[in-house]
């Protein structure tokens, strides 16, 4: 059937998250919405990286490991909707999605993005252009910070706020080093 859902595979297991990947990660910044499928609960983040085999998504509150979720992400004038799974979840930080399933079509819109960020599309193509930068402006990191800021002051916080956590993952700074920068950054 053409349209149903191709499934990406189950994911192998180790003790270190980067051990866990098939494929290559990207570095890939997208407007980021995951959807908890039983609760429905909703998280909005942003993507630091991107692979055939599932992504990264910033956000300070994460889905729990093992949650199936809807992920969309969003850049230019495209979009990747898929289900995936919370492989790991970094409170504070951010969670690890593996893909689950998709959509041939999504598929393509993944498999696009990919070949640009690989170098396989050249620089400076209408392909290259449509993953360059993400969609909407990058969300609140609080309501509080919504409701009192210029919405030209969120922005140096959310880069702030995506550093001390590339930080972070880079083992740069402790967790605890990190999560206190990032409670001074919000408070």
């Amino acid at each position: 059937m053409p349209n149903e859902p191709v499934k990406l595979g189950p994911r192998p297991v180790a003790t270190n998250p980067s051990e866990r990947r098939r494929s290559v990660r990207y570095p890939f910044t997208a407007a980021a919405e995951v959807v908890d499928i039983k609760s429905l609960t909703k998280v909005i983040g942003r993507s630091s990286d991107l692979g055939r085999g599932g992504c990264y998504i910033d956000t300070i509150c994460p889905m729990p490991e093992g949650s199936a979720v809807t992920v969309r992400l969003a850049s230019e004038q495209r979009s990747f909707e898929a289900q995936a799974k919370v492989m790991y979840s970094q409170n504070g930080m951010g969670m690890g999605l593996a893909f689950q399933s998709a959509e041939p079509e999504q598929l393509k819109v993944l498999d696009r993005w990919i070949d640009v960020l690989s170098g396989n599309v050249p620089k400076g193509s209408a392909a290259a252009e449509s993953v360059r930068t993400p969609v909407a402006p990058p969300p609140p990191l609080t309501r509080a910070a919504a409701e009192t800021e210029p919405a030209g002051d969120q922005e140096p916080r959310f880069v702030l706020n995506e550093l001390i956590i590339t930080l972070i993952r880079k083992r740069v700074l402790t967790e605890t080093e990190g999560k206190a920068l990032l409670q001074k950054l919000l408070g």
